[in-house]
C-alpha cells in the first residue's frame, strides 16, 4: 500500500500544519480532513527516494558505516580485509 502525504488547507492542529502521513490503499478515497483536529487538509506531492542497488547496499564505504566488516579471497585462498575492524589478514 502507498503511503501518501498531506497537510492542512486552512490553520489546523501542530499534527495538519506540519503535514502527515497516511498508509492507504489505492482504491481508498483520498482523506480530506485532519484524523486528530478533522479540519480540512489535501493530498500533496510527496517525492519518493530512489531503491538502493544490491551492490550500493553491499559497497565496502557502506558497510563500515553500519559496522560490518568484508574480507576477500585472495589467490593464496587467505581472505583479506576490504573494509571493518577486525584483522588484516584470514588464514586457514
Amino acid at each position: 500500500m502507498p503511503l501518501y502525504r498531506y497537510e492542512a488547507e486552512a490553520e489546523g492542529c501542530d499534527y495538519c500544519r506540519k503535514g502527515f502521513e497516511l498508509l492507504q490503499s489505492i482504491h481508498e478515497p483520498k482523506t480530506a480532513s485532519c484524523p486528530q483536529c478533522s479540519g480540512p487538509c489535501r493530498r500533496v506531492f510527496s517525492p519518493f527516494a530512489p531503491i538502493q542497488s544490491v551492490r550500493d547496499r553491499l559497497s565496502p564505504a557502506n558497510l563500515e558505516r553500519h559496522g560490518f566488516t568484508q574480507y576477500r579471497r585472495t589467490s593464496s585462498g587467505a581472505y583479506e580485509k576490504v573494509c571493518g575492524k577486525g584483522p588484516d589478514l584470514l588464514k586457514r
